[in-house]
C-alpha cells in the first residue's frame, strides 16, 4: 500500500480508503471481517457518514483495541429520521448524530470531522456563515475533532471552501453520474428519479 499526506493535515494515509456505506446491513461478524481484511491490505483510513446506529456499532466492536491503527472520516450533519438517512443543517440535530458517533465507535475523536456536503451557494451561506461551522471549529478546538473536512459536488462551491482556510480536507466526487452535470446542478435534483413517473 503506498501513502500520501492528506491535505494540510499532516495525517500519512493510505491511498486507497474504505467507504464505510458498504457496511450498512452487514452482520457485526461481516463487519468485523471487512475490517480485518482492510487493515491486512494497508488500509488505514474509514469514512464513516452512515447515521444507522446498528452499522455504527458494528464498525465500533470491530474497532476495539486497535483505533489508534485507523483514521477515520465522520461526517457532521447526517442523520437516521423516520427508517431513512439524511442530510440536516439543525445544529442540535447535528449535534446528537455526532455525539451518538463517537459513542458508539467508543471513541472520543475523529481525525477529520467532513461536513457533509454542501453543493449550492444558498447551502454554502448557511454551513459558513452559521452554527455548523462554529460547531466544527469549537470541536476542533477541544480536540474532538482533529481537522475539518467538507464533501462536494460542485466545483464552484469546493473551490469556495477551499479559498476560505477553514476546510483541511475536501472530499470531492469522482463520478461520471455527477461529474458531467453543470456545476451549479443541485445533488438533490439529480436524486429526484421521474423516470417511473406517469401522469394522472
Amino acid at each position: 500500500m503506498n501513502y500520501r499526506i492528506l491535505g494540510r493535515t499532516g495525517l500519512k494515509a493510505s491511498e486507497i480508503g474504505l467507504g464505510g456505506e458498504w457496511l450498512n446491513g452487514l452482520s457485526q461478524a461481516e463487519t468485523t471481517a471487512v475490517i480485518d481484511t482492510a487493515m491486512e491490505a494497508g488500509i488505514n483510513y474509514i469514512d464513516i457518514f452512515m447515521p444507522q446506529a446498528p452499522t455504527r456499532d458494528h464498525i465500533g466492536d470491530a474497532l476495539k483495541g486497535r483505533r489508534d491503527k485507523f483514521l477515520i472520516q465522520g461526517h457532521l450533519c447526517t442523520v437516521y429520521e423516520d427508517g431513512q438517512y439524511t442530510r440536516t443543517r439543525d445544529i442540535e440535530k447535528t449535534k446528537r448524530s455526532f455525539q451518538d458517533l463517537l459513542d458508539r465507535l467508543g471513541t472520543d475523536y475523529i481525525d477529520v470531522g467532513m461536513i457533509h456536503y454542501v453543493d449550492s451557494e444558498d447551502d454554502f451561506r448557511t454551513v459558513f456563515e452559521g452554527p455548523i461551522l462554529d460547531y466544527a471549529k469549537e470541536l476542533k478546538a477541544k480536540g474532538i475533532i482533529r481537522h475539518i473536512g467538507m464533501s462536494s459536488h460542485n466545483p464552484i462551491i469546493a473551490l469556495k471552501a477551499v479559498e476560505s482556510g477553514v476546510i483541511d480536507v475536501l472530499m470531492f466526487s469522482i463520478n461520471p453520474a455527477y461529474d458531467m452535470e453543470r456545476a451549479e446542478t443541485d445533488i438533490y435534483d439529480l436524486m429526484e428519479f421521474k423516470g417511473m413517473e406517469t401522469p394522472l
